[in-house]
């Protein structure tokens, strides 16, 4: 991120925001004519991800994305600011999501953090330009959450690492060019951390193999990997051999949102409340709107209240006089509150639909096509990635409230 570029006056951004609200006005599109995923998570089909793709080259080609990352490196080597206020009018405007969430989420601010003057100069323009799509290899098929028991192994040979082993729940793992994993490099290490390393890796060589995952609601954004003596050049190592858990939780920082540095726009849609009070309006009870039915509009406003506190504490954390007693608090809590929100709203817009809350997308009788429906059975995704709501409360209980680890 771009701190030393001098911060715009208030007049320097409200032309800066004349000029991007046209261009999003007149160049979004929210109806493709075919159903748009939610979140980069749900990417199944070629015609999502073309579009995407382009959608995000496009906005990266406009200026619009990358704007605090230094432009030696293709970002444009302006003020954050510039960059909250592009984020926040694509969310004004619905605009779609950037798909490269990975490359321009996580494994790009890591690259800038820690990376090489090389691995910046090769990776950072590609990945904002959606010319090279990144995924994430850190779960594994035997090992559930705990990502330290990791056994995916890397031998050094050479001028390369031989990957041997299986990665799961992997978005977008059948596209991606790139990938970030975890792997172990030191069997005999003394625990099971040491012997842990990082690497950015290809995924478009022999040796790597995917295969879909079907999900819940009928779509394809997960895949396994496979790797069968997968050769990848060393110098794609983070850090030392043995450090991989350092940089591996370095990189969930931004997972979690614990650290910000993204590139800008959004890889998840905003839930609109205001839409469901809207569906609530058109739902039928006892022949009476739903919305007039008190406790509605009572958990409605609630709703509404949760999501407003939750705004506002992402403007809270940026500054710092208000996070001085617990810093990494907000950030760390807003991964786990947002996602268990989201789903909670989506379950409640199924509950007033009566017996339409059966129908699925591609039924004539669906509400909202069904959006609802869809949206709900998604929302489960994002409370597990980055770590488990579960293991989210852990991480809040212990490293910012201080509580003993449990047994």
């Amino acid at each position: 991120m771009n701190q030393t570029a001098s911060v715009p006056t208030a007049a320097e951004l409200v032309d800066f925001e004349t000029q991007c609200e046209a261009w999003f006005r007149e160049n979004t599109v929210s109806d493709p004519g075919f159903m748009l995923p939610l979140t980069f998570m749900e990417v199944s089909t070629d015609q999502q991800f073309d579009f995407l793709q382009n959608w995000q080259n496009k906005v990266y080609e406009a200026g619009y994305l990358g704007m605090s990352w230094p432009a030696e490196y293709g970002g444009r080597g302006m003020h954050p600011e510039y960059q909250r206020t592009a984020t926040r009018i694509m969310r004004e405007h619905d605009a779609p999501i950037m798909i490269n969430a990975i490359g321009n989420g996580w494994a790009g601010p890591l690259i800038m953090d820690i990376g090489s003057e090389e691995q910046k100069k090769r990776y950072i323009k590609p990945m904002l330009a959606a010319e090279e799509i990144w995924c994430q290899g850190f779960s594994e098929p035997d090992n559930g959450s705990d990502l330290g028991n990791a056994q995916t192994r890397a031998v050094r040979d050479g001028d390369d690492y031989v990957i041997n082993g299986s990665k799961i729940w992997t978005s977008l793992g059948d596209r991606a060019h790139q990938m970030i994993l975890l792997a172990r490099t030191n069997p005999e290490a003394a625990n099971k951390y040491a012997g842990l390393s990082f690497f950015l890796a290809p995924m478009k060589i022999p040796g790597v193999e995917t295969r879909r995952i079907q999900k819940l609601t009928g779509e394809y954004g997960f895949v396994q990997c496979f790797f069968d003596n997968a050769r990848i050049p060393a110098d794609g190592l983070m850090g030392e051999e043995g450090q991989g858990w350092l940089v591996a939780m370095k990189t969930l920082e931004y997972e979690r949102g614990a650290k910000v540095n993204l590139a800008g726009g959004s890889f998840v849609k905003e839930m609109d409340v205001m839409a469901i009070v809207d569906l609530a309006r058109t739902a039928q009870r006892g022949g009476k709107p739903v919305l007039d039915d008190p406790v509605i509009r009572d958990r409605l406003v609630d709703y509404l209240i949760d999501i407003q506190a939750l705004n506002l504490n992402n403007s809270r954390r940026r500054m710092a006089p208000l996070n001085r007693d617990r810093p990494m608090g907000l950030a760390l809590m807003n991964k786990l509150a947002r996602t268990e929100l989201v789903r909670e709203l989506t379950e409640f817009a199924l509950q007033f639909q009566g017996s339409n809350a059966g129908y699925y997308v591609g039924d004539d009788n669906a509400v909202d096509g069904g959006y609802w429906h869809r949206a709900y059975l998604n929302s489960f995704s994002a409370t597990i990635g980055g770590g488990t709501s579960e293991i989210q409360k852990n991480i809040i209980g212990e490293h910012v409230l201080g509580l003993p680890k449990t047994k």
